[in-house]
């Protein structure tokens, strides 16, 4: 019996997750405890996204809920408290992620300052507005249309925990350590499937909503950085080379499946449900 096993938020772009118990599927991604995914992200002060390809670091940026406030740690430094509820005189900036420019709502400066100095270099913090729409590519969705916040290509992220187990069989085997989950940042986790049988799923029926995977997640080195630490280590990539290389996205290493809702949005997930999967064969 295949179940929905893990249920991760990114509140902040290419920051530590936010494990929750259930979550709102909506078609920009996952919404748990009055928060998004990838809802705020990191700039430079020309607007120009960060993540922890640039500052590894980024890691061990922490944030949680508490209560009305977005509560940010970091080692060595004193908590900051970002409110929920949006200023509505909060400056805009245009910021650039990927090929996409867009406005996002200045944190000012007391959250700069703070992030300024985890990160050792100049940098802004923003947030998506609200009724703003970031339509995603269709080239992989056969034309349905999907949205995405700060995202890098597409709402949800998809693995299977078996897939994990079976990286790590090969891990072991070439004497390397074995990787948390946490390094392949999913949204998703799933239990009781096949090692990589999200490569060929057609849908999950999860509850009342209908998730369909759509495009191979090509990795980057962030599965080399210790999530605990934001220390960079050995890149699995040269493992994962051998039989994870994708011709499709010119043999690009794959690890997880690009999402989209495709039914049921606003429905609610919750670690534990049975999931309803159809092959693409």
């Amino acid at each position: 019996m295949a179940i929905l096993s893990q249920l991760i938020l990114y509140p902040i772009k290419s920051c530590a997750g936010m494990a929750v118990t259930e979550a709102a599927a909506g078609v920009s991604g996952l919404s748990a405890q009055g928060v998004h995914d990838r809802e705020w992200m990191l700039v430079t002060p020309a607007g120009q996204f960060l993540t922890q390809r640039e500052y590894p670091r980024m890691a061990t940026i922490v944030p949680c809920v508490d209560g009305a406030s977005l509560m940010v740690t970091a080692p060595g430094m004193p908590a900051l408290q970002l409110p929920l509820a949006r200023q509505a005189d909060a400056a805009s900036l245009r910021v650039q992620i990927w090929d996409d420019f867009i406005d996002a709502a200045d944190c000012g400066d007391a959250a700069a300052s703070w992030f300024d100095e985890v990160l050792g270099g100049a940098c802004r913090l923003v947030r998506f507005l609200p009724g703003l729409d970031r339509p995603t590519s269709t080239t992989w969705t056969g034309g349905a249309p999907s949205s995405a916040r700060f995202a890098d290509a597409y709402p949800l992220l998809l693995i299977g925990s078996s897939a994990l187990e079976e990286i790590n069989t090969r891990m072991l085997a070439a004497g390397r350590a074995a990787l948390p989950m946490n390094r392949f940042r999913p949204n998703l986790v799933v239990d009781g499937t096949d090692p990589f049988e999200e490569d060929y799923t057609e849908s999950l029926r999860i509850g009342d909503v209908l998730v369909k995977p759509v495009k191979p997640c090509a990795r980057c080195p962030i599965p080399a950085i210790d999530q605990a630490t934001g220390i960079p280590g050995p890149d699995p990539l040269d493992i994962l080379q051998s039989w994870r290389s994708k011709a499709i996205l010119d043999g690009a290493v794959c690890v997880g499946m690009n999402c989209i809702v495709a039914d049921g949005e606003g429905g609610l997930l919750r670690v534990g449900q049975e999931l309803d999967i159809a092959l693409s064969f």
